[in-house]
């Protein structure tokens, strides 16, 4: 910790880097806002900007979430990954996924080169559980073919769902790991949007 920092920076940083390193996403500054009751944004926005200048942290304009501790950036190689709204793990879901934001994680962590494309989606449901994929998780997936026994986000006859991929005898369908939750056989199409790569949870 560099020196010159006043009790409440130090707050805010040890805040940054603990929800960094627990959920790989960096606290926005209404929720810094909210986490030390701060009576606007800008408060919170100003603490990032003492922190910027003493070189406690680096922040990229433009991003709310997107920063960066300089003595982490050695070994480190952050990407930012597009979250793109919520998947059913539970019964199959008609939904639009849009972006709400993005992760700025270490790709080296996850075990993929620079140039693999990424995307993350929050879980909604259990029918994953006894893979320890949970409600309220997030996945981090790649968009590339699908093997046997992957995790994978697909399009299942115009419906979105998380749920391993099985062949049997030269067939794909997806399987759930909970086994209240049937098998869901394609009718018409089955569409593998990616490939589960990663798993972030929230600490409780």
């Amino acid at each position: 910790m560099a020196k010159g920092l006043t009790k409440r920076q130090e707050e805010i940083y040890e805040y940054l880097k603990r929800e960094a390193r627990e959920t790989g996403v960096i606290p926005s500054t209404r929720e810094i806002q909210h986490y030390f009751g701060f009576a606007s944004q800008t408060a919170a926005m100003n603490h990032l900007r003492a922190l910027e200048k003493k070189g406690i942290i680096q922040r990229v304009p433009g991003k709310a979430r997107a920063v960066a501790f300089p003595e982490e950036l050695e070994r480190e190689e952050i990407v930012d990954i597009p979250i793109y709204g919520q998947i059913a793990a539970g019964m199959a879901q008609d939904t639009t996924q849009e972006r709400e934001g993005c992760l700025s994680i270490d790709i080296r962590s996850l075990g993929l080169p620079r140039n693999t494309r990424t995307f993350a989606l929050k879980v909604r449901g259990d029918s994953m559980i006894d893979a320890h994929v949970c409600d309220g998780d997030t996945v981090i997936l790649e968009f590339r073919e699908p093997r046997r026994n992957d995790i994978v986000a697909a399009l299942i006859d115009g419906e979105t769902t998380l749920k391993r991929y099985v062949v049997e005898n030269g067939k794909p369908f997806l399987r759930a790991e909970n086994e209240l939750f049937p098998d869901l056989i394609p009718a018409r199409e089955l569409i593998i949007q990616g490939v589960m790569v990663a798993l972030l949870r929230n600490a409780a």
